[in-house]
This record gives C-alpha cells, structure tokens and sequence, in this order.
C-alpha cells in the first residue's frame, strides 16, 4: 500500500490508500486537498508565479530598478528602449545593451534617437548604483542588474525614458508598489467589512438583517463609475501623497464589500442551523466565538478566491482613476499615473513605449483573474 508521502494523490483516483487503509482522499485535512486540486490546474500555477513575480517587485522595487525614478533629464527626453541583446554581428554574446546616439532633426528641433551598436554595456547581476533602504530597513546599493561601464545618463534605459528623461522601467517598478498595494488593501478592508456586516446580517436576521441588506441595495444601486468620480474629484488637491493614498484606498474599500456581504449572508443562514453551530451555543460559546471561530472558517476558502478575484477590480479602479488625474497624482508613482502620459495622442506616436504599463496592468489582472479562477476551483475539492 503506498504511503500519502511517498506521491501526491489523484483526486481521480479512488483507489489511492494510506498504510492505515482508508482512502487518501478521505483523510487528508482541507488545505492539502486544495493544494492537490489546485496543482492540477496548470495555468492557475504559471499565473501564481507571475503574482510572485509581480508582488517581489512591489516589496522591492529599489532593487530590481536600475536607476532613480525621480532623476529628470530634459535632453534625454523620449530615448527609445534599449533592450537587453544576446546576438552581436549575428553571433551569440553575453547580455549588454546598446548605447544610443541622439541628433537634433535641423527641422522641427526635435532630438531624435538611435541605437548605437558601436557602444556595449554588458550585463552585470548584483551591481552597485544609487543607494537605497532594501524593504525600508537596510541600507544597500546593491540592485538586480546594473551595466558595467555605464553611469549618470549613459545607463540604459531598459523600456526607455519620458518626457522628462525618467527611466520608465524604474518608474514601472516603483509604480508597481503602490497600485498593488492599493488593490491589496482595499480588498483587505472591504473582505473584513464584507464579513463583519455579512455575518451579523446572516446570523442575527430580523431587524438588522433588513437594515444592511438595504443599505447594500442602496450602495448596489448607485451606478460605480460616478461616485468614484466624485468622492475623488471631492479629494482637496493640496493634500498630501499619503493622504490621497489612505483616501483612494478607504473609497475604494467602501464601495467595494457588498458582493462579499451577500456571499457571507447566504452561508451564514445555511449554517446557523448545522450541528456544529448548535453544539458550540450549547457548550457557551460567545457570539463573536461563533461567528468567527466556527462559521468563518468553514468557507474560508470561498473567502479567499472571492478576495483573489476582487484584487484585480481595485487595481483597474486605481488606475482608472489615476489616468483620468483623479486618483494618485505626480510626485506619487502609479500606473495610472504613468499611463497619464500616453493621453497625449502626439506623444504616443513619439514614444509608443509609453503605453508599456498598460500591458503590465493586463498581465497583473489576467495572472490574479486565472489565479482566482483556480482556487476557486480548488475550494471545493470533491467536485468533478
């Protein structure tokens, strides 16, 4: 008889059995065979490394940057991006990339730019450059990659350079850490505000369940796009980064719980009459014990994809409302806040390069949609 150990289980296959006899799939406690369930799901795993991938640049984008986001450089406005090469005259080579060479066009006046295969910087992993606080603790120099050879404005710019000469890849990374964040916390607080007036509206019933289920109504009637327009348009434009931060964030939290609430209720309603439920009143147990100690954990798996699928939401809303000027603004870095410079319709045929974080939008949403999507399918292990 093979041990659970020794291999992963089939969840297909019923005769897979543990040295005690039973069936594996019977035995194994929730997390596992969610796990198991969810391994099978192959493009829900590349999507997770992608979220993985996505949520290390957010904790640390000083380190995969390779140059200050804020460093501004007018004569090096709009230089197109120098991407890393591995063929040199058509024979393999180690990474570098190619300088650039930029001329005045003696008629409109404008810097034109061009790859300047004469000039290599090779590839260096763990170089030196401008110093920073890795996760705001340690101070370092050190970052991902670097270019041996090149320093000041002759660093390449990897997705190339703005208006006013920043480093979009260092931009799209420092960028990274606030739409993410602001989609993880507004989850947060709409997931805990979700559950909190869900479940007392599914376990108390009567008065204040009619209560929050109308003020959901009420929220869930209110057409999304306008109210967000104007609780931000009604942020006061001298405040602060961080308090536009916390205020995006709170608004979009509040707007974004009563789906969540609805879900709790209906399991709250299912279970206040299971024996479970019924055994822990009866040996005492507080309410607040109840709630949160027995009927939440029962579906929190349900929980977890409800929430997985509700981040991408919340960071399309930020960066919706950041493009449009009325969410982050400059100095703070957001996709948003970047994709303002592709309003310009002028600029865009310039420098298309300058759309590149809307593609990283799309990749961020589709990776935590299909991640969603399959733990979803895995929060119900037994089902076919």
């Amino acid at each position: 008889m093979p041990e659970v150990a020794a291999n992963v289980p089939d969840l297909d296959a019923p005769d897979v059995v543990t040295k005690g006899g039973a069936s594996a799939v019977y035995v194994a406690p929730a997390w596992k065979l969610t796990w198991w369930r969810f391994r099978k799901h192959k493009l829900a795993l590349v999507s997770l490394w992608v979220v993985v991938l996505i949520t290390a640049i957010a904790a640390m984008p000083e380190f995969f940057a390779t140059q200050d986001p804020n460093t501004t450089s007018a004569r090096h406005a709009f230089i197109p991006p120098q991407t890393i090469q591995f063929v040199h005259e058509g024979r393999p080579a180690m990474p570098f990339a190619y300088g650039v060479v930029g001329q005045r066009d003696p008629r409109t006046l404008r810097m034109e730019w061009a790859i300047d295969t004469e000039v290599r910087y090779p590839v260096r992993l763990f170089a030196r450059g401008f110093e920073y606080r890795l996760l705001g603790l340690i101070p370092t120099d050190r970052h991902l990659i670097g270019f041996a050879g090149a320093s000041g404005t002759d660093i390449p710019n990897l997705l190339g350079t703005d208006r006013l000469g920043r480093d979009q890849w260092s931009r799209l990374t420092y960028g990274t850490r606030i739409s993410l964040s602001i989609g993880l916390v507004a989850v947060a607080l709409s997931t805990v505000l979700g559950i909190l007036l869900g479940g007392i509206s599914g376990y108390f019933g009567g008065l204040v369940d009619n209560v929050i289920q109308r003020l959901i109504e009420l929220l869930q009637a209110l057409p999304p796009i306008p109210v967000w327009l104007a609780l931000s348009a009604a942020l006061p434009r001298t405040w602060p980064v961080t308090w536009v931060y916390f205020a995006i964030t709170v608004i979009l939290a509040l707007l974004g719980w009563t789906r969540l609430a609805r879900e709790v209720r209906g399991r709250f309603l299912s279970l206040r009459e299971e024996d479970f439920v019924l055994a822990a009143r009866l040996v005492g147990a507080s309410r607040a014990r109840v709630i949160f100690s027995h009927m939440v954990p029962s579906f929190t798996s349900h929980i977890i994809a409800a929430t997985t699928l509700a981040i991408p939401l919340m960071i399309l809303n930020e960066t919706f409302l950041s493009f449009l000027g009325l969410g982050m603004r400059p100095p703070a870095i957001s996709w948003g806040v970047m994709l303002q410079e592709s309003q310009n319709l002028q600029s865009v045929v310039n420098a298309p390069w300058l759309m590149i974080p809307g593609l990283f939008v799309i990749v961020t949403v589709l990776a935590l949609n299909i991640l969603g999507d399959g733990l979803r399918d895995a929060a119900d292990p037994y089902s076919s």
